[in-house]
């Protein structure tokens, strides 16, 4: 395993070294290229490993690098700097999504799709929420109510649904 990982590692460094050799070398080839990418491709990184050495626990930074990666893509690219006081919230949305691609990695389904699906929910009703209140458009932010009604059924169905007893 360790020589997996040190293979990928070198892999990398080798890929990384070669971008960034053809961006002084050609720099009209990466006009559109943004420093955030640096933080995207970090996230794809970790995803990568864990992909490549299963080791799923690498999902979650991965994810999280990758989606903060994304934000800063966006507000780069609209100079929209306050959205932070709303965008927040899809954090906690990055770490479901990283605890879910864990658990396919590990191939631990129950625990991936558990709480990890209701921590995406509340991730979006934060964001639609809270991007009412700071900023998002106001066709969106009349929707919100929808995303708590979806929420509360969710938690009545898995609150009828028997599951399976513990027995001792």
């Amino acid at each position: 395993m360790k020589r997996k990982s040190r293979a990928f590692g070198g892999i990398l460094l080798v890929l990384v070294g070669v971008l960034l050799l053809i961006r002084e070398l050609r720099p009209d080839l990466f006009k559109y290229w943004d420093w955030s990418f640096f933080v995207i491709g970090l996230g794809v990184f970790f995803l990568l490993w864990a992909i490549l050495s299963r080791s799923g626990r690498l999902a979650v930074p991965g994810s999280i690098l990758a989606g903060i990666g994304g934000i800063l893509y966006y507000q780069n690219l609209t100079n929209d700097w306050a959205s932070w006081s709303y965008i927040w919230a899809l954090i906690p949305g990055f770490v479901g999504i990283g605890v879910v691609i864990s658990g396919i990695i590990d191939r631990n389904y129950k625990e991936a799709f558990t709480g990890e699906l209701t921590l995406l929910l509340i991730s979006g009703v934060l964001f639609v929420v809270l991007g009412g209140y700071f900023g998002l458009q106001p066709e969106i932010t009349r929707y919100w109510p929808a995303l708590l009604i979806l929420l509360g059924v969710i938690a009545l169905i898995r609150a009828l649904i028997p599951g399976k007893s513990k027995r001792t």
